[in-house]
């Protein structure tokens, strides 16, 4: 069966804010949560269903690449399975509904453990950065790669990324080596026993005694590094580019984080975008424009002529079929738009008096009338 729209899901418009998104997950949580559903395999589906929408919408990465491509968007963001617990990002705002501590139905609900976690033990991943990248017009248009220096997180050298000086640990004596310790208390649907991170060994289930001097424990250090960042053709404004994995390294050895790469267009001293388009404007001479002409016009590859018909009017508009913007994960091209633009002289000679003085004659005979906006042809051409 098809999945439904995330926005219908959660019965919310496709412009909600957060807080509309978070209010609408809330109502949903309560009214389809297993605990007040016993036995109740539809509102199980409809609260995973939920979540899940959640964890999309409620993340502006997620969102955009959902309002852009639709469910296949963010498919590579969970697993080969799916959408799982271990994908939800929002434990803080689970604790604003049911209270801290509040991971254990939803383990069994979806499989693996809260954030990552398996075993009970915390990933200890590495944090996600984020980078802005400035890009031309042309690197836009045909992909490029790029080098970055870029400040991360590494494996402490001195102690190998364990965090001891000695390579020792100790099992952690509050969770027993579990990460997880366990309480039972009581909640708005009754007795509930509900698991959460230790609080002394912060999820890893061991401690260090002998915390290496150079790291003081964390087992990683500050680096500068280069890393390389492949663009594909027809990004656009403020959309993400992820390197996986190439991120901050986790405390003591932990997997790493991810680097988000925002992307930035460069105004351009002569296209204007629209979508996969490129419009510009083009001047002419007056004779150029009454007798026609073949002009040579700059496109984001190099120059192309152009043949301009006799009687061209100021603010007529030229197409050029696939001298645009190659589309995003698509071979096809948007086009050039040129618009012309019929230049007056403001200087004339004695000689160009007398013969615009002349041609004075003839444009008296024609009977000019207000015709159709540009503003309106642009809309037509873009429509």
């Amino acid at each position: 069966m098809a999945k439904r729209d995330y926005y219908e899901v959660l019965g919310v418009d496709k412009n909600a804010d957060e807080a509309t998104i978070k209010k609408s997950y809330r109502k949903l949580a309560m009214q389809y949560h297993p605990d007040k559903n016993p036995d109740n395999k539809d509102a199980e589906e409809k609260f995973k269903e939920a979540s899940e929408a959640y964890e999309v919408l409620s993340d502006k990465e997620k969102r955009q690449l959902y309002d852009q491509y639709g469910h296949a968007g963010v498919e590579s963001q969970f697993g080969a399975g799916g959408f799982s617990w271990e994908n939800f990002t929002h434990r803080s705002d689970l604790n604003d509904i049911f209270g801290d501590g509040f991971s254990s139905i939803f383990e069994s609900l979806f499989g693996g453990g809260f954030g990552g976690r398996s075993s009970g033990r915390s990933s200890n991943r590495g944090e996600d950065l984020q980078i802005e990248l400035s890009l031309s017009l042309k690197e836009i248009a045909e992909g490029c790669e790029k080098k970055i220096k870029i400040s991360t997180k590494e494996a402490c050298d001195k102690c190998d990324g364990s965090g001891s000086a000695d390579g020792q640990s100790e099992s952690c004596s509050q969770c027993r080596g579990t990460g997880q310790v366990r309480q039972v208390r009581q909640s708005l649907f009754g007795q509930m026993q509900t698991v959460s991170e230790c609080p002394s060994c912060r999820g890893e289930g061991k401690i260090i005694k002998n915390k290496c001097g150079k790291c003081y424990g964390e087992g990683r250090m500050g680096k500068v590094k280069e890393i390389s960042v492949k663009i594909p053709a027809g990004v656009e404004e403020n959309q993400y580019i992820r390197l996986r994995g190439q991120g901050n390294v986790g405390p003591r050895s932990g997997s790493r984080g991810d680097i988000l790469v925002l992307i930035h267009e460069k105004q351009d001293d002569i296209f204007e975008r629209h979508g996969n388009d490129i419009l510009m404007e083009y001047p002419v001479s007056v004779s150029q424009a009454v007798l026609g002409d073949e002009i040579l016009v700059p496109t984001l590859g190099g120059k192309v002529k152009m043949k301009i018909p006799a009687g061209t009017q100021s603010g007529r508009l030229f197409r050029l079929k696939g001298q645009g913007i190659q589309g995003l994960n698509t071979y096809s091209k948007g086009d050039e738009i040129v618009r012309i633009i019929v230049v007056i002289p403001t200087k004339l000679s004695k000689e160009e008096q007398e013969a615009y003085t002349r041609l004075k004659e003839f444009d008296a005979k024609r009977e000019l009338k207000p015709g159709k906006s540009f503003l309106n042809k642009l809309r037509d051409i873009f429509s």
